[in-house]
């Protein structure tokens, strides 16, 4: 098994987990920058919305999964800030990132939807980098499986849980963020097929899609109503993104990048 702990400086424990998101932020952040004049957005924008959204983004993410396991939290109120000692959902902290987006943009006088377009592209690279935290954590696993001999033994071997093999629910995330990662940089190499802010929608619908399916293999989710609760936010991402695309396709044109 994997020690969760990288490295430890005296008192102090460097986790897998904080290196593998702190890894996928800083990506996100450089391919942003780098895509950031294409847009006329100063790079620097970029490096300034980061040091405000993400520290809020890991209090959202608290906030999202404290919310959904409040029976526990209400009877064990000092935990909630124990965020070591419990968890966080990725969902909460992109509702925080976008809310903070829009707000940074009006004050900057940046298109939201201009800025939307140059991080959803990083925000998904970064996803399937910190997914490999959880493989390390040895948590967002699936259900048992009588073998996992499809996979590389690091993996198979990390991924024996509790006395039975675990399907591996962060692998299937990480490579469909992946792909999708690909996708999106062979779409934006053609942008007279895309308009302003269609990048942001294919990351909804693309990631909606793949999360609510993966998500019904995972056997550690908050549940609402018979579903994941993040089942249902993924059926809103993917209406909210297809919504989107017909309404943009109905408006003047407006192409990914202006002259």
């Amino acid at each position: 098994m994997i020690d969760p702990i990288a490295l430890k400086l005296g008192p102090f424990s460097i986790h897998w987990y904080a290196i593998c998101i702190l890894t996928g932020v800083i990506l996100a952040v450089w391919l942003a920058m780098r895509e950031a004049p294409r847009k006329k957005i100063k790079p620097d924008n970029v490096l300034d919305f980061i040091l405000i959204a993400f520290p809020l983004a890991i209090i959202g993410a608290r906030i999202y999964y404290v919310a959904f396991q409040w029976d526990y939290y209400k009877a064990n109120p000092a935990e909630i800030i124990a965020i070591w000692n419990g968890g966080i959902a990725i969902y909460g902290g992109l509702m925080m990132g976008t809310i903070v987006l829009l707000i940074f943009s009006y004050y900057r006088m940046i298109k939201p939807l201009d800025f939307l377009d140059i991080a959803v592209p990083g925000v998904m690279i970064a996803q399937a980098i910190g997914r490999w935290g959880n493989f390390v954590n040895q948590e967002a696993y699936g259900s048992a499986v009588d073998n996992l001999n499809y996979l590389p033994s690091f993996i198979r071997e990390q991924m024996f849980i509790d006395g039975a093999y675990r399907q591996p629910t962060f692998l299937f995330e990480s490579l469909w963020n992946v792909l999708g990662f690909i996708i999106i940089l062979f779409l934006r190499r053609r942008p007279k097929l895309l308009k302003e802010g269609e990048v942001f929608a294919f990351y909804l619908i693309w990631y909606g899609i793949g999360r609510f399916f993966i998500e019904g293999l995972r056997t550690d989710s908050l549940m609402l109503a018979g579903l994941r609760v993040s089942q249902w936010v993924s059926v809103v991402l993917i209406i909210g993104g297809i919504s989107f695309v017909f309404y943009r396709r109905r408006q003047p044109r407006v192409p990914y990048y202006q002259n």
